[in-house]
């Protein structure tokens, strides 16, 4: 196991710019098989699950170009809803093509998802979602198999708040018959910009960032182009890093409203925070 050794008593000085978010681009990238046309994704983090997720949309059919800070994708070859074993296990995002594979094509088999192992994260709530939906699921030997002729939109309370399943429950729903109803929904501002992809692709999607989502299926889809929100993780660390070395950081490419505890904890730290 690698390790990183800091040496302390460095003030900390500069600019420094943040990447996209981790957690909006691994739900944005499957929601692209959602759409008939290509989708343009841009602030793309650089990093190995992004990656991942792309070469699991290829192993699909899909059209994916990397082009450093972003994607094309075009999922109109897709010919696959099985995405390969030796990928799923690299990822635990990968649970959220579910819901896209299931809308867009009826039927979605994925091997229970790997990736870090911070904590135990089941996807109950997922399956649950979906088969409120109309979907078949069962979980046997180590998959997940699921498939729905049809999906009907139906009213839906998580028992445990869950951002990949209401990112999950969302994007099937886009494409369902009627309208779903998502209580106890995650608010994260990643669910946000999921809905506003959505909704740009011609989704009716209400209620992203409150409690309650509100989904009225339609028949189809387009393709547009979509810039991922900055990563709120990434720049809250950077913040604290500068605070507790005493330093004097620039922090670009942020949305505020995303930090507003962060920032909120600092001042009354006795940093000082400047926003503009």
């Amino acid at each position: 196991m690698g390790m990183f050794i800091v040496e302390g008593e460095t003030r900390l000085k500069g600019r420094v710019t943040v990447s996209g978010a981790k957690n909006a681009v691994l739900a944005v990238l499957p929601a692209t098989l959602l759409a008939e046309g290509e989708t343009i994704i841009e602030n793309a983090p650089g990093i190995r699950d992004v990656r991942v997720m792309g070469e699991i949309l290829a192993a699909l059919g899909a059209q994916v170009q990397e082009n450093g800070s972003g994607f094309k994708i075009n999922p109109a070859g897709v010919h696959s809803q099985a995405p390969p074993l030796e990928l799923v296990k690299k990822l635990r995002a990968s649970s959220l093509l579910l819901g896209p594979l299931l809308a867009r094509y009826g039927r979605a088999e994925i091997a229970m998802p790997g990736g870090c192992n911070i904590g135990p994260r089941p996807l109950d709530q997922h399956i649950k979602g979906l088969r409120a939906l109309g979907a078949e699921v069962i979980i046997e030997q180590g998959f997940i198999r699921a498939r729905a002729k049809k999906l009907k939109g139906a009213p839906i309370y998580l028992d445990v708040t869950s951002v990949g399943a209401t990112e999950n429950i969302m994007m099937a729903a886009c494409l369902a018959e009627g309208k779903t109803i998502i209580e106890n929904a995650a608010k994260e501002p990643e669910i946000i910009d999921v809905a506003n992809l959505l909704n740009a692709m011609g989704a009716n999607v209400k209620g992203a960032g409150t409690d309650v989502i509100r989904i009225r299926g339609v028949k189809g889809l387009r393709g547009v182009r979509h810039t991922i929100i900055p990563d709120r993780i990434e720049a809250g660390t950077f913040m604290i890093a500068a605070a507790a070395a005493r330093g004097e950081v620039i922090i670009r490419d942020v949305i505020p409203e995303h930090l507003e505890p962060v920032i909120a904890k600092l001042r009354e730290a006795g940093v000082q925070v400047e926003v503009g």
